[in-house]
């Protein structure tokens, strides 16, 4: 079994979500979007799929680096295709990323799965058919009646807990928010949430690195003292000396890194270092299924958990099959925005939550996606 073809489909779609001028989201009015699926075929016919922004599957990038590594090669051995396309990032002017190198993976996991008919969660070595869901909320604004107070993060809270999630992590105030970022604000905010949800429900708080040492341990401080379980990203994650300082001198755990480049050697640097008390990892973060496992092994012969970066196809498979992780990320959410609503791409939503707040592991074969290949094909733009 020979990889043939590899092709990327560019298809609209609609999203009612927009980016400010930093990156992060926020509910938006409903407008046209894009994404992109990736298609590797062998030579006997099975196909893999994984979907990614057309930004990473552009044509330069497909042509100049994925099809020279994969093409004519057994799709089986996705250890050394991964390490051929990791090895030539450094040459690569900047253009192989490690999201572009996450979705080439997936989707050789994903022809896998398909072709032995296995669920990808299994082939990793199934540890469990289930996981908890915490709820992720979008980052605070200031639209009305949105999360743009404290009282407005406690009532959401009210809201998550009553359609079932299992915990709950705080983005709060980031810039362009004209205010923003405030310590004693993402403080109230956290207060207000604890207050909403009672004393031991399990909180965390993502503060999104816009902090120095002194507010970010003035932070820590006061999460802490309210019981919240995890404290997340209150630092640009490449000053790794920073948040060693901070696990040092705080009682709450410290999380990460999650974006910070370098994959499995950055997470070792952490682990080894003292940066943090909880591993984290995702997918899209360093490079596909296979690197993410690693970490989590890493982190589990140091007795630490792993928590995965956001949902996803990739994600969910990780998490069925590791033991140190305690819940599926699930958003980002707001009130604003119905995030049980399934994409038109897909027939039925990859992690769809229980009344108990737990996300099922999918039994379909591959990475269980439902995919709406009519609607793709309705709607392409481009494909190369």
């Amino acid at each position: 079994m020979k990889i043939e073809q590899v092709s990327v489909t560019v298809f609209k779609t609609t999203s009612n979500t927009v980016h400010d001028t930093d990156g992060h989201t926020h509910p938006g009015p409903e407008h046209d979007s894009t994404n992109a699926m990736l298609t590797i075929t062998t030579d006997d016919g099975h196909s893999g799929y994984a979907f990614g922004q057309p930004e990473s599957l552009r044509p330069y990038v497909l042509e100049n680096f994925i099809k020279k590594v994969f093409l004519g090669e057994d799709p089986m051995d996705r250890e050394k295709l991964w390490q051929a396309l990791a090895r030539w990032q450094r040459g690569s002017g900047a253009n192989l990323t490690d999201r572009t190198l996450a979705v080439a993976e997936m989707a050789l996991w994903d022809l896998a799965g398909r072709k032995l008919e296995t669920p990808v969660w299994k082939l990793l070595g199934g540890y469990r058919d289930s996981v908890p869901a915490y709820g992720s909320t979008m980052c605070g604004d200031e639209m009305k009646d949105g999360l743009a107070t404290p009282e407005d993060y406690g009532k959401f809270a009210e809201w998550m807990v009553n359609r079932g999630y299992r915990a709950i992590k705080l983005h709060t105030w980031m810039p362009p928010v004209s205010w923003a970022p405030s310590v004693k604000m993402d403080i109230k905010a956290c207060a207000a949430v604890r207050e909403a949800v009672g004393p031991d429900f399990p909180l965390m708080l993502d503060a999104n690195h816009w902090y120095s040492r002194t507010e970010a341990f003035e932070l820590g401080k006061g999460i802490q003292e309210l019981g919240y379980y995890w404290f997340e990203e209150p630092m640009d994650e490449h000053s790794t000396e920073s948040y060693r300082w901070l696990a040092a001198n705080l009682e709450i755990p410290i999380l990460g890194p999650e974006y910070a480049y370098g994959k499995f050697h950055t997470r070792a640097e952490w682990i080894a270092t003292k940066a943090c008390d909880i591993s984290r990892v995702g997918v899209a973060d360093v490079g596909g299924i296979g690197p993410s496992m690693k970490i989590a092994h890493l982190a589990e012969s140091f007795n630490m958990d792993c928590e995965i970066h956001g949902g996803g196809a990739g994600n969910l498979a990780v998490l069925g099959a590791i033991h140190n992780a305690r819940w599926y990320e699930r958003g980002l959410l707001h009130p604003f925005v119905d995030f049980d609503e399934v994409p038109e791409y897909l027939n039925s939503p990859i992690d769809p939550m229980d009344d108990d707040g737990n996300i099922p592991l999918p039994t379909r074969p591959g990475l269980g996606e439902d995919i709406n290949f009519g609607y793709i094909a309705d709607n392409v733009i481009s494909t190369h």
